[in-house]
């Protein structure tokens, strides 16, 4: 049973395939349930994860892995669609890079690194989750409150989560560059 979390992680990330495939299609109604069900998976993986102490380093791995694979098939997809600016998909993918850059080059350099999200990454995946699924369901209802979604997803939304993307991007950089800073100085001493 210990495996179960990571099962259903595993779920999560075949659910890609089909969420792009219908995203592709225009089908956003299929895509959204398909958001909602990976969405459903994650926290339900999570809370078995550490309600019966069934964690791994495996799972550790896979749970943002999967979700990074989502949001980013969502986000390339809904640019190349141009439901999402192009300056915004290249600040949240960019930001991406860099912290998954960062952290391979601090651990070439020093030592295993193990991230904890800071409460402004967390706050950025929330907003990041919370406006691609207003997204979603403004272009899967389009008549729904007169459009009044997409109204205030774009441009409200996109510059919240541009905001946001940046504070979040700044401080990891801010935060594992003095780590890095105090580890080389512990090398010289």
């Amino acid at each position: 049973m210990s495996a179960l979390p990571n099962l259903i992680t595993v779920l999560r990330i075949l659910l890609v395939g089909p969420m792009s495939a219908f995203l592709l299609q225009g089908r956003y109604r299929e895509a959204m349930v398909i958001f909602i069900v990976a969405g459903l998976s994650d926290a339900l993986d999570g809370l078995l994860a550490r309600h019966y102490g069934w964690t791994s380093r495996i799972g550790a791995a896979l749970d943002p892995l999967a979700d990074k694979l989502l949001v980013a098939a969502l986000i390339v997809i809904l640019t190349l669609q141009a439901h999402i600016p192009i300056w915004l998909a290249i600040l949240i993918v960019g930001r991406d890079f860099i912290i998954m850059g960062g952290a391979g080059l601090y651990r070439l350099l020093f030592a295993e690194i193990t991230f904890r999200p800071t409460l402004v990454s967390k706050a950025n995946t929330v907003v990041q989750v919370v406006t691609l699924a207003l997204l979603l369901m403004a272009l899967a209802y389009p008549d729904m409150l007169d459009g009044a979604i997409h109204r205030v997803v774009d441009p409200y939304c996109f510059w919240v989560l541009a905001g946001l993307t940046g504070i979040s991007g700044a401080d990891y950089v801010l935060t594992w560059g003095r780590k890095a800073l105090h580890r080389r100085d512990l090398r010289e001493s």
